[in-house]
């Protein structure tokens, strides 16, 4: 194509914005599918929306633990709470966050970054480790009232690695004391409050360091930006939760027969939404591949929609506009290999690193 030049890891960059190919194990879209051990999955972007706002499908049940485990924490959140509870509980979380200005969150984000990179010039700096995974939680922990943010965002990211069902028992004890010091670090309040105080710090955790690891790979290329320099960090940012979003998929149980996308489930069916498909589903995005910021369209599904859409996207993306905004003014990437945590539905990677101007 005229104008092409061929980045690393399969990047084709033409009129200076890149086609970004899909992340390993992306299915196509097509009308969901059904496997007989793994169930439904929902590919399409209208079939996504539909699934996330009908109430026939609901997000599994978790078992519940004595209080101040893991188990109690993933059973009091919002996330996971049946509708019964579901609303009171995400209460909490909204109002936790309406005081916090995006603004200001970012402002923290890179007053953070910056503090890192200070007198390391020509250094190099692990993204991952020490900027997408501690600097967002700190800011958002120390914005919600925690005691002590850093050591709040440590025990953090011990819960984040063990917060979905069917991870290894060490993995869940060390959790277990991670949320017992989690709970003396929040602010006085109900259990379910503090619970959901935590809550919106595990949700922050992966998804935000995968978030900024993912752009930083996107965005940083070795010889220096490729990108427009006016192009503004938000728009880019929602480029990058379209095209490689941090969080893949999300699942739902129907709890009554439905019919979905021309295919009818029946009650009990597990069913899992595939957010990577569906942001790159034709029928809603033009030229779905190419990265385009500030495109016009259906909207990406990333955050979710509907009453269990994330109530903290806009605090989630000023974190990360924040930390990218210095990365991109300071920083050049490495050209190494990128490798990914092994997760079923998130894709966080596992180390980034970048050469400090």
């Amino acid at each position: 194509m005229r104008g092409e030049r061929f980045a690393p890891y399969g990047r084709a960059v033409t009129d200076n914005w890149p086609v970004i190919a899909p992340a390993p194990g992306t299915p196509a879209c097509g009308p969901p599918s059904f496997e007989p051990e793994r169930g439904w999955t929902v590919t399409r972007h209208a079939d996504l929306r539909t699934a996330l706002t009908d109430p026939a499908f609901q997000v599994p049940p978790v078992h519940s633990g004595p209080f101040g485990t893991l188990a109690w924490l993933r059973a009091t959140v919002s996330r996971f709470s049946p509708p019964r509870q579901h609303a009171d509980r995400r209460a909490v979380a909204v109002t936790a966050l309406a005081p916090l200005d995006p603004d200001e969150l970012r402002h923290d984000a890179a007053r953070l970054t910056v503090a890192v990179l200070v007198d390391r010039a020509g250094d190099r700096v692990d993204v991952v480790r020490e900027l997408a995974r501690p600097v967002p939680l700190r800011a958002l922990a120390d914005r919600l009232g925690f005691a002590d943010p850093a050591a709040a965002g440590t025990a953090v990211a011990v819960v984040a690695a063990a917060y979905h069902p069917g991870v290894d028992p060490a993995l869940t004890a060390r959790a277990d004391r991670a949320v017992a010091a989690l709970l003396e670090l929040a602010p006085e309040g109900p259990p379910v409050v503090r619970a959901n105080l935590i809550g919106l710090l595990v949700q922050a955790c992966d998804a935000t360091a995968g978030l900024i690891g993912a752009a930083a790979h996107h965005l940083l290329p070795p010889a220096g930006p490729d990108m427009p320099a006016t192009a503004g960090t938000v728009d880019l940012l929602a480029e990058v939760l379209r095209l490689d979003p941090p969080v893949r998929a999300t699942r739902r149980v129907t709890v009554d027969a439905v019919g979905l996308g021309g295919q009818d489930l029946p009650a009990g069916s597990p069913v899992l939404l595939r957010f990577d498909a569906a942001n790159r589903d034709p029928q809603a995005f033009i030229d779905p591949a190419r990265f385009q910021p500030g495109r016009p369209g259906a909207g990406l599904l990333t955050f979710g929609t509907g009453e269990r859409g994330c109530p903290g996207d806009r605090h989630a993306l000023a974190l990360a506009t924040g930390v990218l905004d210095v990365l991109r003014e300071r920083c050049r990437r490495h050209p190494t290999l990128l490798r990914h945590e092994p997760h079923p539905t998130l894709r966080v990677p596992t180390h980034l690193e970048v050469s400090v101007r």
